[in-house]
């Protein structure tokens, strides 16, 4: 992936993600990838002491090292232009998600927010308002539309490669709540269990959001309705742990399967033909699979890349800004405060679903909230 040229790189601070923390680490080791953006500053947890500590493990310098997030934006507002950071990461608990997200955009800075945006569509609409209200770069980090192949899905399916989308399926397994991790120590697992801090839905929130991102990446469709089927099995829990979900899409020509466990692979089976596997970088893709591609084929690529390419991405577009060109957000290819938005809306109405005795839950528009 191209930048265009800065006189330095970019500077970023992140909100979360410290010591024991899990997807903290994957961000900072994807957004170093490319040599473009330096973590400059940090409020890496909720404790000011483990925040601080975390930041030192980090080697953040110590006036930029601090105990809460209201202190870092409030010293990054204290900083000349010229030293402030471009942008703010935030890969803490989903609780929090509003609140620094909206404080940071309202103070003007440019934001990444790990999924799911927030906890309601309110506060989603909100926070989109506020972005459209100060025009900045706001990215969510749906990480699998980062995977080159992924990207090669969708231009194929767009482009009419497999003909009509009839039906759409979406898997994601996980196993790791399978026992009570979170009466084990397991910090990850203890918020993601707990209503007040992981929101309405637990399995579905977490990892089904993947599932309509990549739906409705992949083949530009919305969905209509839905039927959900929300299950708990861990003893004692409120939230999902296991969730069914049928999704009503409909298509003629073919078919194309990727899993993320074989992330340089994208099956095309097309009605009539031997099946063809297509892989990363070689030669024929289309220019957005390239341009996610860092290695020549036959070299494997994955989780962590397809991070760096949102934040490629969004450096991409905060570079135009800087440089007063024309920004194009949709070229540079990462999830927007958009699909955020309607990240929240579809996992309250799977949980609508579950809760009704109706067998099929229209997802109506927004401006319903």
């Amino acid at each position: 992936m191209t930048l265009a040229h800065t006189s330095r790189r970019l500077r970023y601070a992140m909100v979360g993600g410290g010591r024991d923390a899990f997807i903290g680490a994957v961000h900072r080791k994807a957004a170093a990838l490319d040599g473009q953006i330096d973590l400059v500053a940090g409020a890496l947890s909720s404790g000011p002491e483990k925040a601080r500590d975390s930041g030192r493990d980090l080697f953040l310098a110590d006036d930029r090292n601090h105990g809460s997030w209201q202190e870092l934006l409030a010293d990054e507002l204290r900083r000349s232009p010229e030293d402030r950071i471009d942008f703010v990461s935030i890969v803490t608990p989903n609780h929090l998600h509003y609140p620094i997200a909206k404080a940071f955009v309202d103070a003007g800075f440019h934001v990444v927010c790990d999924k799911p945006l927030v906890h309601t569509s309110a506060q989603a609409l909100d926070l989109q308002r506020a972005v459209q209200r100060q025009g900045q770069v706001f990215a969510v980090s749906y990480n699998y539309t980062g995977y080159p192949m992924i990207r090669q899905m969708r231009h194929m399916v767009q482009s009419g490669a497999i003909g009509s989308v009839q039906k759409v399926v979406v898997e994601y397994q996980q196993g790791w709540l399978a026992g009570a991790a979170e009466s084990s120590g397991s910090k990850q697992a203890a918020w993601r269990v707990d209503p007040a801090l992981g929101g309405i839905a637990g399995a579905m929130g977490d990892i089904g959001s993947h599932a309509e991102n990549l739906l409705t990446t992949v083949t530009g469709l919305t969905i209509e309705s839905l039927c959900a089927d929300l299950s708990t099995m861990g003893a004692g829990r409120t939230l999902d742990d296991d969730a069914s979900i049928l999704l009503r899409v409909h298509g003629t020509e073919g078919s194309l399967s990727w899993s993320q466990e074989t992330p340089n692979q994208l099956w095309h089976s097309a009605i009539g033909a031997p099946a063809s596997v297509l892989t990363t970088a070689s030669h024929g893709l289309c220019e957005s699979a390239m341009k996610a591609s860092r290695l020549p084929a036959g070299h494997p690529e994955g989780f962590i890349e397809a991070f760096a390419n949102i934040y490629l991405g969004v450096a991409e577009d905060i570079r135009a800004r800087l440089q007063g060109l024309p920004t194009t957000p949709a070229a540079a290819g990462y999830p927007q405060i958009d699909s955020g938005v309607r990240g929240v809306r579809f996992i309250e109405k799977v949980v609508e679903s579950a809760l009704s005795s109706n067998k099929w839950t229209l997802l109506t528009s927004h401006t319903d909230a």
